[in-house]
């Protein structure tokens, strides 16, 4: 039996690294998007997106893989994925207006007999308000991570697919493309698929805001939350795969998309949401935990002190500054003078009226009161500790997520602040 034929529409972060990985497993990929000028990009070598194994499986597979503009194209497709990224704007509410507008292209330009399905994060109750007479619609969770989308496409924990009626079995191509990533199959009614995703985050919402509660106790109690950690890991009512890493509170965009649902829905259904509002609380509150740090130990004793940040992305392996941590540090300090450096954004993106875009980590560390380590690139756990302080003028030093070697540090003259020690 052959292979369908599979094709993604919107090549944006999901649509492009889930057809570049599909393609890792065999099939005929076709990659599309009305864009004519990002496709000529794409096609180029130049993509709008970075993740680690991208560009190097786009060039092992390009036997059978091909990204076009052309509608037509999508008429050679056994099975369509529809993939644009969906927006949020600073309320967490996704903006549905290019997901609509791909999926009904999607239904006029393929064959009748294809399956289309949505991979799109959507809201309960979208898929099902799409289905048209006699076409077989899915919807799909889809769960890449920013920084390790190839891999997570690659080797899915387990397929959830929502369908008009579950009992009724998955179309054989659909299926087909499925079973080839060897994983468990969970098909379910499409609200049940659309609230699994949101499900899913919501418990990762509550570990997260759970280790922050608890590690900032720590800080304050002479307890080191690091050690708490694996004892916790090792109770099988939590797990050793548990998140339990504190951050400074929720990034990216997509956690904060499921929070606003999840308000707006308990809102229209009278249900409480009182833990949801109180995890948001807890995330705001959380972001603060740097510029605290700052104005505690050098704002009371500098006006105008000189501060590197290093990392601008949200978190490593990744371009995206949405609801960065170190964008928000950065907009709290238009009084000091700045010095950025990031391995992949570019101080561009940074608005600050005293910003010195830094050529690498030491640059930005020249001279500076303090530095913060705003995002755990691995070139940056790769820094030695000594070779900083040197460079630095103040002796501050500021590393949220540990990326420095503590046993390393304790025997300079710093003072080093981490999150829950």
């Amino acid at each position: 039996m052959s292979k369908p034929v599979i094709g993604f529409v919107g090549m944006t972060h999901l649509g492009l690294n889930s057809c570049i990985a599909a393609a890792e497993k065999g099939f005929e990929l076709i990659g599309f998007d009305p864009s004519a000028q990002l496709i000529s990009e794409i096609n180029s070598g130049h993509f709008p997106v970075s993740e680690p194994q991208l560009v190097e499986l786009a060039q092992k597979n390009k036997s059978h893989l091909s990204f076009t503009s052309d509608i037509n194209e999508l008429k050679k497709c056994d099975v369509v994925y529809v993939a644009p990224d969906v927006s949020t704007n600073d309320q967490g509410e996704s903006d549905l207006t290019t997901i609509t507008a791909l999926l009904d292209l999607a239904l006029e330009a393929t064959r009748f007999e294809c399956v289309i399905v949505v991979l799109s994060q959507v809201p309960p109750g979208f898929t099902r308000g799409k289905l048209k007479a006699g076409r077989s619609l899915y919807y799909q969770v889809e769960t890449l991570i920013f920084g390790q989308a190839i891999h997570r496409a690659l080797h899915p924990e387990r397929y959830i697919i929502g369908c008009e009626n579950p009992e009724v079995p998955i179309p054989l191509a659909f299926a087909q493309f499925l079973e080839a990533h060897d994983c468990p199959i969970l098909p379910m009614r499409f609200e049940s698929a659309e609230l699994a995703k949101i499900s899913i985050n919501m418990c990762l919402v509550a570990s997260v805001s759970t280790a922050n509660t608890l590690a900032e106790l720590c800080e304050k109690i002479g307890a080191d939350w690091s050690e708490i950690v694996p004892a916790l890991k090792l109770d099988r009512r939590i797990g050793q795969f548990s998140y339990l890493s504190p951050g400074l509170g929720i990034s990216g965009g997509n956690l904060e998309r499921d929070l606003a649902t999840v308000c707006h829905f308990g809102q229209k259904n009278g249900t409480d949401i009182g833990v949801v509002r109180a995890w948001i609380k807890n995330s705001e509150y959380r972001k603060e935990w740097p510029f605290k740090i700052i104005k505690e130990k050098l704002l009371t004793v500098s006006k105008s002190p000189v501060i590197a940040i290093l990392g601008l992305a949200y978190k490593e392996d990744t371009h995206s500054i949405k609801n960065s941590p170190a964008i928000a540090l950065i907009k709290k300090l238009q009084e000091c003078n700045i010095r950025v450096f990031d391995p992949l954004v570019s101080n561009s993106v940074v608005n600050h009226p005293n910003c010195y875009g830094a050529s690498s980590a030491m640059d930005a560390c020249q001279d500076a009161d303090a530095v913060a380590i705003m995002t755990p690139w691995k070139e940056f756990s790769a820094l030695r500790s000594n070779d900083i302080v040197e460079m630095l003028r103040g002796k501050l030093i500021i590393d949220p997520y540990g990326v420095l070697e503590m046993n390393k540090i304790d025997d300079l003259n710093v003072e080093y602040v981490t999150l829950g020690k």
